[in-house]
């Protein structure tokens, strides 16, 4: 399956915290910068983090929609990865300490779009969700 990098800006608290979180505890590679936003390559795609210094402490709020069984915050982005990259990602959070907000496990187990997932927030509360299938190709749209 042959994709088309995306390119998605949000906004942070600060931009040391979010090298920190996305470059050092994701591993993203950091890319062009300047004071007020910081572009990382989120597996092979284009994020940027621009600075928001009025989000303060709190951070970023959210909404939840019900996912089978869980509230999963609203608005979220993440990677769809292959199963052995998900799993080592959550065992670097795991080691880490991340606090997730739905730990990690399989939903729609048995069903067609069967997939690994997990949801934590970055330091500005960005919701994030990684998540794997066994077979990307043939499962990620399956109805």
């Amino acid at each position: 399956m042959m994709l088309t990098p995306f390119h998605l800006a949000v906004q942070v608290r600060d931009l040391a915290e979010a090298r920190r979180f996305y470059g050092e505890l994701l591993g993203c590679p950091q890319g062009r910068s300047s004071d007020t936003w910081v572009d990382f390559n989120l597996y092979g795609h284009q994020f940027v983090c621009h600075l928001n210094p009025a989000l303060g402490e709190k951070g970023i709020d959210d909404h939840r929609n019900p996912v089978d069984g869980h509230g999963v915050p609203v608005p979220h982005f993440g990677v769809v990865l292959e199963m052995a990259d998900w799993e080592a990602l959550v065992d670097r959070l795991t080691a880490s300490g991340v606090r997730f907000e739905i730990e990690p496990y399989i939903r729609f187990r048995g069903e067609p779009g069967e997939q690994a997932t997990m949801f934590f927030r970055d330091p500005s509360g960005n919701a994030i969700e990684f998540k794997a299938f066994r077979d990307i190709a043939g499962q990620l749209f399956a109805t």
